[in-house]
């Protein structure tokens, strides 16, 4: 799976990188950093795609941060460089092979879930920065294991070779060495559009089954991702 990343088979898939939904993404991650009174000068994202999660932050939060993108795909490292700017630089190189300075913050948002070995990952970014953002995409629950073709989708075109619940997920950090400070869950299918006629059919009983309780909600019908801060 590690060379579709390399031989521009994701590219192919994803020709975007899923550049249309890092606004909203971006929102989430000044959410959590927000509600927690951080205040970074140093934020890095390990699989930073197309780059444009981390040009959102540095227009929201200025001038005076720095910015640091590490990307392994060809394909996507020039889409990042068109966003490149003084305080916003980018790497085409893997994160955790690199002899880099502590930042503040790293970011790794849709990421593990790729990763072969996710556990030796999540190890070695531990030691990266004092605070990490992990969004992690909830892709089990009984409508997805039930149908299991959405299950499929996600392997095949995009990548993802492990799956998670929030309790699973959550249980990863903690059997990694981190310390979970805050998280709460993001609803991509329900915020962002153009999810496909399924989403869009299912957005009325998701929202109303997650205002009625939001742990069960996201267990049988998905369509939810965590948003976690740890250290």
């Amino acid at each position: 799976m590690v060379q579709m990343y390399d031989d521009g088979t994701y590219h192919e898939n994803n020709p975007t990188w899923h550049e249309e939904d890092s606004p909203w993404k971006a929102k989430q991650i000044i959410k959590i950093i927000e509600k927690n009174r951080l205040n970074p000068q140093k934020i890095c994202e390990v699989g930073c795609g197309a780059g444009e999660i981390l040009n959102q932050l540095s227009l929201y939060f200025g001038t005076d941060k720095e910015f640091f993108g590490y990307e392994v795909s060809p394909q996507a490292y020039q889409l990042c460089l068109t966003k490149a700017k003084p305080n916003l630089t980018f790497q085409l190189s893997n994160l955790l092979s690199e002899d880099t300075e502590f930042f503040d913050i790293v970011l790794a948002i849709d990421v593990f879930e790729h990763i072969e070995d996710y556990f030796t990952f999540l190890r070695k970014l531990k030691n990266k920065a004092q605070y990490k953002i992990f969004h992690i995409p909830l892709d089990l629950s009984v409508q997805s294991v039930l149908r299991c073709s959405p299950i499929l989708k996600l392997r095949r075109s995009d990548g993802h070779i492990h799956y998670f619940t929030k309790e699973t997920a959550l249980e990863t950090l903690n059997d990694t060495g981190y310390k979970v400070i805050d998280y709460f869950y993001t609803g991509n299918t329900i915020d962002l559009p153009n999810r496909g006629w399924k989403a869009s059919l299912m957005k009325i009983p998701r929202k109303l089954a997650f205002s009625i309780n939001n742990d069960l909600a996201v267990r049988v019908l998905g369509g939810y991702s965590l948003l976690v801060l740890a250290e």
